[in-house]
């Protein structure tokens, strides 16, 4: 006779309602993704003129930046602005989606693995993501700088496949496609570290002191409070132009080098410092370490404010809070 408990039938397993176990990873990725194609297509005309500018390009050298955002479209037509912006989009996506799932392990890395906490704990982790997401993502920001440097009617490359094909067979292998990468990873450093620094504290700041004024409840947790949209843009926003302001000669040398196969006296960028001295002699502060700033300053707040507040939106959509 069989007994009452071998009779009951056995209780289905529980699906987890931990939200980390649901895919969790995948999900922050996708939100990080989205983020960085949201900003990078809002700003990409802007980032098309400043490749221009920072690499003296011939057709445009004697022009500023808004003389060259009306000179672009009058000579290569108003796609002429997006050129390039197609492998941003692959690249943006996985370098974006990088970015903030790696901020967010490290942060919890440094902090209860290493004990380390505080505002060096913030730093630490905006840099070490940001240069996670380079090494990663670097190749087809080699391949997207190329393609957006070109004038139409002075073409060396016909299409991301192409570029790809032509720097590996002529400039080194496999390594040509890291021209550059040691100035973008010393710029990372300061540029990743005080955005993430800066925009995390001000958003910790805003809602630990005005909580009613600034923040309001997550629409996928009650129990969790975010800043409100339009204060999320200001934050991201001026995190934006605190990193960039710091970094951006370091840029400029990045860009030189990535150019150096197509620009004259490429031999004088071969490494940072040589590129460096070689801008500064040339060139000086104002019209060479920090030519096309003022269109930076311009392009790096909406890029960052869109790129802060779409990540936090996305949590929301995508029930990460």
């Amino acid at each position: 006779m069989t007994s009452e408990a071998a009779a009951e039938p056995k209780p289905r397993a529980r699906r987890s309602t931990n939200p980390k176990g649901d895919y969790y990873w995948l999900r922050s990725f996708i939100a990080g993704g989205v983020a960085g194609c949201c900003a990078k297509t809002t700003i990409a005309p802007l980032d098309r003129v400043k490749i221009l500018l920072q690499a003296q390009n011939p057709h445009y050298k004697n022009l500023g930046v808004f003389s060259t955002l009306r000179a672009v479209p009058q000579k290569e037509g108003i796609l002429g602005l997006y050129k390039g912006n197609g492998a941003m989009m692959v690249r943006i996506f996985p370098y974006g989606a990088i970015q903030f799932v790696a901020f967010e392990n490290y942060k919890r890395l440094l902090r209860i693995k290493m004990g380390i906490s505080g505002h060096i704990h913030q730093l630490m982790a905006g840099s070490m993501a940001g240069v996670t997401a380079v090494i990663c993502t670097y190749p087809l920001d080699m391949v997207r700088a190329r393609l957006a440097y070109q004038v139409k009617g002075y073409h060396s490359y016909t299409g991301i496949g192409h570029a790809f094909h032509s720097i590996y067979v002529k400039e080194g292998g496999f390594l040509g496609f890291y021209r550059g990468l040691t100035p973008t990873l010393l710029g990372m450093i300061p540029y990743a570290g005080l955005s993430f620094f800066t925009y995390d504290n001000l958003k910790t700041l805003g809602l630990k002191h005005f909580p009613a004024t600034l923040g309001q409840p997550s629409s996928d947790n009650p129990n969790v409070l975010v800043l409100k949209p339009h204060v999320n843009l200001l934050c991201g926003g001026f995190a934006g132009l605190i990193a960039q302001t710091a970094s951006y000669p370091l840029d400029v040398t990045r860009r030189r080098m990535q150019l150096s196969g197509v620009l004259p006296n490429s031999e004088k960028f071969r490494s940072p410092i040589k590129t460096l001295k070689f801008v500064y002699k040339q060139y000086g502060i104002r019209r060479g370490l920090y030519r096309g700033l003022s269109l930076n300053y311009i392009r790096c707040v909406p890029s960052q404010a869109v790129s802060f507040t779409t990540y936090e939106l996305m949590r929301q959509v995508l029930h990460l809070n």
